[in-house]
């Protein structure tokens, strides 16, 4: 450990570093001493800040959550058509995604094991719910086809975009805007009804 690392430590890094092992090593497989290590601080150091590494879980699925919660109170998730809504939303939760991928990823990845994944699940359901919702009313607008489940159409749309984590690796932003616009097209033009 060296005094520079020290000097430079914040929550935030501390954060960005359990972002990472927790993605490499999985949750469970990681320890407060994979954490230090990775940090380059002392155990002791980390337990100042936090009070242990399900602390560390809970501010970065947050952190995912927060910024898809987001995204259903903006003025393009709020107002106009549903299906003009729900492409607003599948947009931005591709644009949000690729911002913060080590984050979205760690929260896909959460399988239910402590409270805080738990927690993380079941705002992940109500998200999905939602988007369900929106589905649903563009259906009944007529603006999307009526012979799909549309549970099924948003597991569908939703397994789509959180692929991505598996594969996407950002390069700039006309990049990530030219993903999210792929992703809505290839979507909408099948689910959209014929006019």
């Amino acid at each position: 450990m060296t005094t520079a690392r020290r000097d430079t430590y914040t929550p935030e890094t501390l954060l960005s570093v359990a972002v990472q092992v927790f993605n490499e090593r999985g949750y469970d497989g990681t320890s407060m001493e994979h954490l230090s290590k990775a940090a380059g601080i002392s155990k002791s150091s980390i337990y100042h800040h936090v009070a242990g590494k399900e602390e560390l879980l809970q501010r970065a699925v947050s952190r995912a959550l927060d910024g898809l919660f987001a995204i259903l109170d903006e003025p393009g998730a709020t107002h106009g058509r549903a299906v003009e809504r729900v492409e607003h939303v599948t947009r931005r939760t591709v644009e949000v995604l690729v911002t913060e991928l080590p984050y979205v990823t760690l929260l896909l990845r959460v399988r239910g094991n402590t409270r805080t994944e738990r927690w993380a699940l079941e705002r992940r359901r109500e998200f999905d719910h939602r988007v369900a919702e929106l589905l649903g009313a563009a259906e009944a607008e007529g603006d999307l086809r009526a012979d799909l489940d549309t549970r099924l159409a948003t597991r569908l749309l939703f397994g789509m975009v959180n692929s991505l984590v598996e594969w996407y690796r950002p390069h700039s932003a006309a990049d990530r805007e030219q993903l999210a616009e792929a992703v809505v097209r290839l979507a909408f033009d099948g689910l959209r009804t014929a006019h």
